[in-house]
């Protein structure tokens, strides 16, 4: 019961945080539309965060959790203080020569990731500017993550999930408040970017007194578990690797593209990610300590149980999502972000990639709960290996479908769709075949009752859709409508799943 309320009080506080997201992309694509300007924002800002992804919040908290977790579930607290004291130090060091690095060569970050912009100067300079201004964030949120792997590890969840919070909070302010000081209002966003990361760290001070953890400055390499550390963080960096390169594959297609790609990319990409970030995101961060405390005492029934309803519930969240992005994408993202300089052409070319990026959040979430599970089992390699895959197909499709087959950026979405689908049948077959999991009649039966109730809801949106006649209100009117039908196909989803059978058991 406690998994699963901390699962709900987690994915709450990351509603929050959603929700605050969007309000904050509405403000910047309200003050810098789909222009040049916020195409080098939003790309450039995917370069410190790719490494954040990777190395704060990704491969560390894998490769940290399950060895942390298992030092204190074993009362071995000194040992557990030591290794933490250790890491600590040895990560001060190096992102600070690494932030010092990647200041001194940032037009070579700009060619890798964005050369579509390096061969204009203009443009380049503009990028550079806004990468020194940001890229020292990476150092500050890799503190945050340490301090969040340290909370969730004594089961701690609230702070790491309402930390991003600040982010939006700081943003809004930015692009509301702060950009008429700017004569390139984009650079209010960038300095925003790096106020907000020192504030996130600030925020973690209270809780981490809290638990008593006082960190002391002493690198001691000699320390096993650093060296475990070590071991387990090399394959999590390279599947993160692996799977951040995809992002940077998209980034570079895009450079390539039509001027406004990058941001309908990047807006479509956001509202799919919504359930992804509440639900996904919530179930893994609860899942991994929980899976690597059943491993750690050897209770492989538990595991299997745990994992089973962690899948249940992704299902049951990502299905009517999916359904609900398809039949709703554009009066959802007309409602968001038709105003100021986000044109009706903005909002239509952003429906295209939405549209396609909605086939994969199911997958996509699937993700999220299907790696912490191999690196519980202390089988790194396999994500690693499951992520080439992924990197292979994503590269190839999206060749094929944005340029061969000239989908534009729509096509990227669509390679990254069919690439997650690849990914976790890969994942879900190897889980099969090692007995840790079966496609049984219950399985089955529960599936095809959220299908069901999926395509209820989709049926119900597309009558009151055409019954209130979204497309031709505007204004306050068409947020209230939209809103409506939301509620209502939110509603009627989960009166056919309990009619059908679906209970709580399911999930815990």
């Amino acid at each position: 019961m406690s998994s699963i309320f901390s699962t709900f009080k987690v994915g709450a506080l990351t509603l929050i945080s959603r929700i605050l997201g969007l309000l904050r992309d509405i403000a910047t694509t309200n003050l810098l539309g789909a222009s040049v300007f916020h195409d080098v924002f939003v790309v450039v800002l995917k370069i410190p965060n790719m490494f954040r992804r990777l190395f704060a919040e990704g491969a560390f908290t894998l490769a940290f959790i399950p060895i942390y977790k298992s030092l204190i579930s074993n009362k071995k607290d000194s040992e557990a203080n030591e290794f933490s004291d250790s890491l600590l130090t040895f990560m001060l060091i190096a992102l600070s020569v690494f932030t010092l690095l990647a200041l001194a060569i940032a037009p070579i970050f700009i060619f890798i990731f964005a050369p579509g912009y390096y061969f204009d100067s203009e443009i380049k300079m503009l990028a550079v500017d806004i990468l020194r201004i940001m890229f020292p964030y990476l150092s500050l949120m890799s503190l945050v993550a340490f301090a969040a792997g340290i909370q969730n590890s004594h089961n701690y969840f609230s702070i790491p999930a309402a930390t991003p919070i600040v982010f939006n909070c700081v943003l809004i302010a930015a692009a509301i408040f702060f950009s008429e000081f700017f004569e390139i209002p984009v650079f209010a966003l960038a300095w925003g970017v790096l106020i907000s990361g020192f504030l996130q760290l600030l925020l973690q001070i209270y809780p981490l007194n809290r638990i008593g953890f006082r960190p002391k400055f002493s690198l001691s390499l000699k320390n096993k578990h650093l060296k475990k550390f070590g071991m387990a963080i090399i394959p999590a960096i390279l599947a993160g690797g692996v799977a951040q390169i995809n992002l940077v594959v998209d980034t570079v297609f895009a450079s390539f593209l039509e001027e406004g790609s990058p941001t309908w990319l990047y807006v479509s990409e956001r509202v799919m990610q919504l359930p992804i970030g509440v639900a996904a995101v919530a179930i893994g961060t609860v899942l991994l300590p929980s899976l690597s405390h059943h491993i750690s005492s050897k209770n492989i029934d538990q595991f299997k149980q745990t994992f089973l309803k962690s899948t249940k519930l992704v299902i049951f969240i990502g299905l009517p999502c999916t359904l609900g992005l398809i039949s709703l994408g554009y009066e959802i993202l007309d409602m968001l972000f038709h105003r100021g300089a986000f044109l009706v052409k903005d909002v239509f070319k952003a429906n295209q990639s939405l549209q396609l990026f909605a086939i994969g959040v199911p997958f996509f979430m699937l993700m999220k709960v299907l790696v912490p599970c191999f690196f519980a089992l202390k089988r790194e390699r396999i994500p690693l290996y499951i992520a080439i895959v992924g990197l292979v197909s994503n590269v190839i499709l999206n060749y094929f479908f944005a340029f061969y087959l000239e989908f534009g950026h729509s096509g990227l979405a669509l390679g990254s769709s069919i690439a997650a689908v690849i990914g976790v049948t890969i994942f879900f077959t190897i889980l099969i075949k090692e007995k840790y999991f079966s496609l049984n009649t219950s399985f089955f039966i529960f599936s095809l009752r959220v299908c069901f109730s999926a395509l209820l809801m989709t049926i119900c949106i597309i009558l009151l859709r055409n019954y209130f006649d979204l497309g031709s209100l505007s204004g306050l009117s068409n947020i209230l409508m939209v809103l409506l039908v939301i509620f209502i196909a939110f509603l009627t989803f989960l009166a056919s799943s309990f009619i059908t059978g679906v209970r709580q058991k399911d999930f815990y």
